[in-house]
């Protein structure tokens, strides 16, 4: 099973935040504490995540992740709408295309 995670936050005592999600499964906030707190991993799905605190450091990052969707540009412009009657016109027989 492949699964693709990506950083969202990484606290200075040492805890990480990744968005994970893995073949056919919901898209999830992996929570890994740091080693010296004995902590477990533990996952959260991302609409129960947000709702739980999203005051901290590490919904923000994720908040801030969500946001750059709209950021980028288009990936193409919408095309212009022909001009009426343009859509169809083609050369007639013998006439050169310019």
């Amino acid at each position: 099973m492949k699964t693709d995670r990506r950083l969202i936050h990484a606290s200075e005592n040492g805890d990480r935040w990744w968005l994970r999600r893995a073949d056919g499964a919901e898209v999830a906030i992996l929570h890994e504490p740091n080693a010296s707190s004995g902590g477990r991993t533990s996952e959260t799905p991302v609409g129960a995540f947000l709702r739980a605190g999203a005051g901290g450091p590490e919904h923000r990052a994720l908040l801030d992740l969500i946001g750059t969707l709209v950021d980028q540009p288009p990936a193409a412009p919408p095309a212009a709408a022909p001009e009426p009657g343009a859509a169809a016109a083609e050369p007639t027989p013998g006439e050169e295309l310019s």
